[in-house]
């Protein structure tokens, strides 16, 4: 190690944490820049169909999903319908309010592979008080 070699040091530091993936995703903002919700909480978005996503290993089931076409930007999502029997609240070509579900890093949450949103309102209409039958659907 020579005098200077701090500033090589430095130098190289800089050059090689390039190669190390997350740091590059944070820096340059990728997962902003990919975000179907452009950085929002929460979107508006049209019901295209219902689907059941199986749960990973070592859980059995089928959970409840939807795919969404979102307003602002015309990108489709999967997302989680919470709740026992609240898929009956949701019909195709209904508007939905989504949200994130909140996994590590923006990625899924719990037993349900590639799904990183959920329903949170069916026709302006909030889903749990709607499961809870506090209230009914309204018509569009």
């Amino acid at each position: 190690m020579g005098l200077k070699s701090a500033v090589k040091k430095k130098k190289d530091r800089r050059k090689f944490r390039w190669k190390d993936r997350k740091y590059k995703v944070r820096t340059l903002g990728l997962y902003a820049k990919s975000d179907p919700l452009e950085g929002a909480n929460q979107a508006k978005g049209i019901v295209l169909q219902k689907v059941q996503k199986e749960a990973k290993q070592p859980n059995s089931a089928m959970r409840k999903c939807c795919k969404v076409q979102l307003t602002k930007n015309s990108k489709q999502v999967t997302a989680f319908i919470p709740g026992n029997l609240a898929q009956k609240f949701i019909d195709e070509h209904d508007e939905v309010m989504i949200e994130r579900i909140g996994g590590k890093q923006g990625r899924s949450k719990g037993d349900i592979p590639g799904v990183r949103f959920k329903v949170i309102k069916v026709n302006d209409q909030p889903l749990p008080r709607l499961v809870r039958g506090q209230i009914e659907k309204g018509r569009r």
